[in-house]
């Protein structure tokens, strides 16, 4: 498989992966915008467009939208993140020409509808609505605003219902022609595609984006800190976080590899010495999230409130234990592990676009397979080590916890367990 990379005049980056053997194709749109980049008032407003790119253009209803794209079997989607919004289709080979015109009349000609407005912002009021219920998911939106307070890297994605019940179509406009310009936005396509059709066809669909605009710099600076809220639920949700490393970072990687062998399977270690030896909570996992300028490492579990007394100390002791020893069979274990899910990840086109229009925006070209193994191989157990130590050395963590949680211990004897290494 070879991957190609293309600018058109307008600056839009258009990169492409054929994969003969596949019957489908995937395509879409990664726009290098996102929740960081909305001034206060617009909180939310990201993610408002990329629900509003569905609901009609200049000449397709919403309904028209999805009955086209369904008619041929496929499937349209799109998501926002902190850093980027992404809008992507997958279909059939052949189908491949009406889901680029179909990316590019939404992301250029939608309509903005004033009643369709007013539904869709009833629609993501209930989203919030709905996360606010569900605080497995909610804390670590609580997580993200212990770190970053008062720091647009710190917001909600969906934004405050108060907030969304106030958004209209002129600042939708405002956002879209500030941030969707061709140089900011990358089209990737992979599976059963014809690189040389696909680039013909974007040079002649994507015309109408805006000139590039400038927005102002955003920094991120961890800071730190403990958001509780208590709540008459069954379970105490929380999550331990720490300062990680960007996408940039030379500890990039070994965050990865850390992650795993501290929580990301049932061999690791919090699996291991939280749920099958202790019986102390049923979910308990490790992540390494990367920004552009900045990351976080979180550790998340779900207990029962009279457990909390003893997870929190345990958690932190097995952080404490791995700064100090790694057992090189732990860190080849993760390494596969991490290998694998990359490997097998490739064998799919919408993971392929994924993969590669993300690559495009972090690092300004796509990433060779072989490189990425080369540079997970290149951990061992002192990178963990040291990227462990990094952490335990954080001594402004961030704690989120929302359910009876009580029994937590407080901030300041969490923070002590920090700070030292």
């Amino acid at each position: 498989m070879t991957v190609r990379e293309d600018r058109l005049a307008s600056g839009l980056r258009v990169v492409t992966e054929p994969m003969p053997h596949l019957e489908s194709a995937s395509v879409g749109v990664w726009v290098d915008a996102g929740a960081r980049h909305e001034r206060p008032e617009q909180h939310g407003v990201a993610h408002l467009l990329e629900h509003m790119a569905f609901k009609g253009t200049e000449r397709r209803s919403a309904q028209a939208i999805a009955e086209e794209i369904e008619a041929v079997g496929g499937q349209l989607n799109a998501y926002t993140g902190r850093e980027h919004t992404a809008y992507y289709v997958r279909t059939l080979k052949d189908d491949v020409p009406l889901a680029l015109d179909i990316l590019a009349d939404i992301l250029q000609h939608s309509s903005f509808d004033e009643d369709e407005l007013a539904r869709e912002r009833d629609v993501v009021i209930q989203e919030i609505a709905q996360a606010n219920d569900t605080p497995d998911d909610i804390v670590f939106d609580r997580l993200q605003e212990a770190a970053y307070p008062e720091q647009p890297i710190g917001r909600s994605i969906l934004g405050t219902a108060d907030l969304v019940a106030g958004h209209d179509s002129h600042r939708l406009k405002g956002y879209l022609a500030g941030h969707y310009a061709a140089p900011r936005m990358v089209l990737a396509a992979a599976g059963g595609i014809d690189p040389d059709d696909v680039l013909a066809r974007a040079d002649a669909l994507f015309s109408d984006l805006p000139a590039l605009c400038e927005r102002p710099p955003d920094t991120t600076a961890w800071s730190g800190g403990d958001h509780r809220e208590s709540r008459d639920i069954e379970q105490a949700h929380i999550v331990l976080g720490f300062d990680g490393v960007s996408y940039h970072d030379d500890a990039f990687y070994a965050m990865q590899v850390l992650a795993t062998v501290l929580g990301g399977g049932m061999s690791s270690r919090l699996f291991q010495e939280v749920r099958e030896r202790r019986g102390l909570a049923y979910s308990v996992f490790s992540f390494a999230s990367s920004f552009d300028d900045g990351g976080l490492f979180g550790v998340y579990a779900g207990t029962a409130p009279e457990s909390l007394g003893e997870l929190v100390p345990v958690i932190c002791d097995e952080m404490a234990k791995l700064a100090e020893a790694v057992e090189e069979e732990e860190v080849l274990r993760a390494r596969a592990q991490l290998k694998a899910g990359l490997l097998m990840s490739m064998e799919s086109s919408i993971s392929r676009i994924e993969q590669l229009g993300r690559q495009m925006h972090i690092h300004g070209r796509p990433l060779d397979a072989a490189d990425i193994i080369a540079k997970v191989d290149a951990v061992d157990a002192a990178a963990v080590r040291r990227a462990c130590q990094h952490l335990m050395a954080c001594s402004a963590p961030a704690v989120a916890a929302v359910g009876p949680v009580a029994g937590l211990d407080s901030y300041d004897k969490i923070a002590a367990r920090f700070g030292t290494s």
